[in-house]
């Protein structure tokens, strides 16, 4: 078995390794990408996102996601960037569509290494999240600790905002592994602490579901806008400060929500076969 290329790459620290897949199959198992995303005895990732043909014919590629702990997932708002950029260079185009399974996202470059993604329309009925229950979603009935009445929204994947006075002052490393598989949430849940800074800034720190704390989550911050803004807390654009930095989000009149932000490589190699072979 021959080595497996791939790039390093990041948006705002949260990082992944791009893998491509469009040529032939890499019929990678969930040991072997959690053995890829281990920081000690891998390349180290929260994410490993893999490009593979599309069915669709108006996707330019498919972006599967896999977790650090090798579970899939629907949507990642950060590695669109990244693979967008990747795809933009390659194809020469203005604009390339990504295949997903949480739905399409276009996407285009917004100046040197930033990019323009289109999420897609929030959902906000109790099933799209999916929750377990009917519930109202603006204020779902879900208490831990300091942490209450949150709002549930699905970016293609299920995201909780809890608004707290204070982000600095929640421990949600602790918190967010809880109320990730609260049984509230069936498929589990992204968790997001977010303060309101102005009607055009929010401090946020998200628990990711299958990842941990990151020092970003593109799908988190547009769900914490989407959030925000339905709660009367905010404006339709908004500044997201997450720890690695700042996201522009904005959920357009046409109810899509834009995420804008940069992107980076940070190096790029060969995975050796004896890594996944230990998986």
């Amino acid at each position: 078995m021959r080595g497996i290329p791939f790039f390093k790459m990041h948006g705002l620290g949260n990082d992944f390794v791009v893998l491509d897949a469009r040529a032939q199959a890499l019929g990678l198992t969930e040991a072997a990408a959690e053995a890829i995303a281990d920081r000690h005895r891998g390349v180290g990732c929260d994410q490993i996102l893999i490009l593979e043909r599309s069915p669709n014919p108006e996707a330019t590629a498919f972006m599967r996601i896999r977790n650090a702990d090798g579970s899939e997932a629907e949507a990642c708002g950060n590695g669109a960037r990244c693979v967008a950029h990747q795809l933009l260079n390659e194809s020469g185009a203005d604009h390339v569509v990504i295949d997903t399974l949480g739905g399409l996202i276009e996407a285009r470059h917004a100046g040197e290494l930033r990019v323009a993604v289109d999420m897609g329309e929030p959902r906000t009925d109790w099933r799209a999240i999916p929750l377990a229950r009917d519930c109202d979603t603006l204020h779902v009935p879900l208490t831990l600790g300091p942490l209450n009445d949150p709002v549930a929204t699905s970016m293609g994947n299920p995201h909780a905002t809890f608004f707290v006075p204070d982000v600095a002052a929640i421990d949600i490393a602790t918190l967010g592994p809880v109320l990730e598989h609260d049984p509230l949430f069936p498929a589990r849940a992204n968790i997001g602490v977010a303060q309101i800074l102005s009607r055009s800034k929010i401090r946020v720190r998200i628990w990711e579901r299958g990842d941990g704390l990151t020092q970003a989550c593109g799908s988190g911050a547009c769900a914490t806008l989407v959030a925000a803004h339905r709660r009367g807390l905010t404006e339709r654009r908004a500044e997201i400060v997450a720890d690695g930095g700042i996201l522009e989000i904005e959920w357009r009149s046409d109810n899509h929500v834009m995420m804008t932000g940069p992107v980076a490589i940070s190096f790029s190699g060969i995975i050796d076969p004896s890594l996944l072979a230990l998986a």
